[in-house]
């Protein structure tokens, strides 16, 4: 559905219903005037009993008419645009034959304000569609033929305004034709040329309405990507914080160091023991770098790295093998469970290896001598699914909260284990959902943890 259809017409058909109702007071009201009027200048030619019970008739349906649209206002209704364009109807119609009942009492044929059939069809033709408006065109023609014909053939009797025309104008038959003729002529062309205009108006206010509502649209996603980028450009400060605080310290530390060296300060049987301390700061930041490097790489397109099929299995074989030995030399027991005939994942090796290094390793690193590393490998119709459990520290619901961001490590962790960046597990995250995966963990305080993922598999 395009936006112009989306776009409801009844707030303006409404609008235009109450003018319609409005104007129709005055019409009644100036009927009642003219009246009086004719009344005095030809008097006795017109049956005013008759014309005021028209009138009054007019201002009754017309109070009902209100009444509806005031009803009409208060309703929630699927199909209240329907029963506007159906009051619409209702309206017109009903005014043309009220019309022509005046007219029929005015004098028919010599009656001069037959033209005011011309102000319903150009309502009409405002109003409604250019076919309706040639439908009461000639509708009208049709009314106010049949009544000046009538009137000619005697079928119903004539109201002959003595003293304004003279007595035969309605019986020419010739006349008579001239005028219905004209007058036809005059509604078709009052219809064309009002709904020309009318169309043309409307298309113009669609056009308006599909442009606000496009600049709406626009505006409202020129503010979320505000939103983003100022959340982007906190996020980018926050980590330029957390890196320059993260770098000075050691630096620092490596700084002062050799400057107690180089100052003296340290006897030459301590100057080896201060090198190696400076030695392992230095590591430390060159694992921090490293780490920085692999998250800014895994920031990166995705269609930007270079992917295969990868054996998730073989690659977590290869980096076991790294890690029994780090296990063994915790007293730790390290097992694996990997399900046969595993499916392949479209990844980059590197990025699955750091995925697995990083949770074994963190396993292994936050559990006590004397405890338990598990490494599940399985598959279900969608995923690989990988665990890694351990029986470690763990983490309170409120840590757990923070577990993936940026440089995070708990008081606990930092506590067991002085190395260590913060940058393992937003890298994993990252690794597992710049391949369209989903990684959490569950953990309790003391108990040990459980972290999971899933990657999409190949079939």
């Amino acid at each position: 559905m395009s936006t112009s259809q989306k776009i409801s017409s009844h707030p303006w058909l409404r609008e235009r219903i109450d003018w319609l109702i409005q104007v129709r007071w005055y019409f009644a009201v100036g009927v009642l005037a003219l009246i009086v009027v004719a009344d005095q200048l030809i008097p006795d030619s017109l049956p005013v009993p008759v014309l005021v019970a028209v009138t009054a008739s007019i201002a009754l349906y017309n109070a009902t008419f209100r009444w509806y649209a005031a009803r009409l206002k208060q309703t929630e209704s699927p199909d209240l645009e329907q029963r506007y364009w159906r009051f619409t109807h209702l309206q017109i119609v009903l005014d043309l034959l009220v019309i022509t009942v005046l007219l029929h009492y005015t004098g028919g044929v010599e009656n001069p304000f037959y033209l005011f059939y011309i102000f319903h069809i150009t309502t009409a033709s405002i109003l409604l569609p250019r076919r309706f408006a040639f439908i009461y065109a000639a509708l009208a023609t049709v009314l106010y033929g049949a009544l000046v014909c009538a009137e000619l053939f005697e079928w119903i009797p004539h109201v002959h305004l003595a003293g304004f025309v003279t007595l035969q104008r309605y019986q020419r038959g010739i006349y008579v034709g001239a005028v219905v003729l004209s007058f036809g002529l005059t509604l078709f062309f009052s219809a064309y040329l009002a709904s020309a205009i009318a169309e043309t108006l409307r298309r113009r206010e669609r056009q308006l309405l599909e442009s606000n509502l496009s600049c709406e649209v626009r505006a409202g996603e020129l503010g979320r990507l505000n939103a983003r980028l100022a959340e982007l450009d906190k996020s980018r400060s926050q980590f330029i914080r957390l890196v320059t605080h993260e770098l000075r310290a050691p630096v620092a530390a490596i700084q002062s160091y050799l400057r107690l060296i180089l100052d003296g300060y340290v006897p030459a049987e301590k100057q080896r023991e201060i090198v190696e301390k400076a030695e392992r700061r230095a590591l430390e930041q060159l694992a921090l770098i490293a780490d920085l490097l692999d998250l800014a790489r895994l920031q990166e397109r995705r269609e930007e790295h270079k992917t295969e099929l990868v054996d998730v299995a073989q690659v977590l074989h290869g980096v076991a093998e790294l890690m029994q030995a780090r296990a063994e030399d915790k007293d730790l027991f390290f097992s694996m469970e990997i399900e046969p005939n595993l499916s392949p994942v479209q990844a980059n090796p590197e990025h699955i290896k750091q995925l697995w290094t990083n949770l074994i390793s963190n396993a292994i690193k936050y559990t006590e001598p004397g405890g338990i590393v598990v490494v599940n490998l399985t598959q279900n119709p969608k995923y690989v699914v990988g665990m890694v459990r351990d029986t470690g520290i763990g983490m309170s619901p409120e840590q757990q909260a923070h577990l993936f961001e940026e440089f995070y490590r708990t008081e606990e962790a930092k506590a067991m284990e002085r190395q260590g960046t913060g940058l393992g597990l937003s890298i994993v995250k990252k690794v597992v959902e710049s391949y369209g995966g989903r990684i959490w963990a569950e953990s309790e305080q003391g108990k040990g943890s459980r972290f999971s993922f899933m990657l999409p598999r190949v079939t």
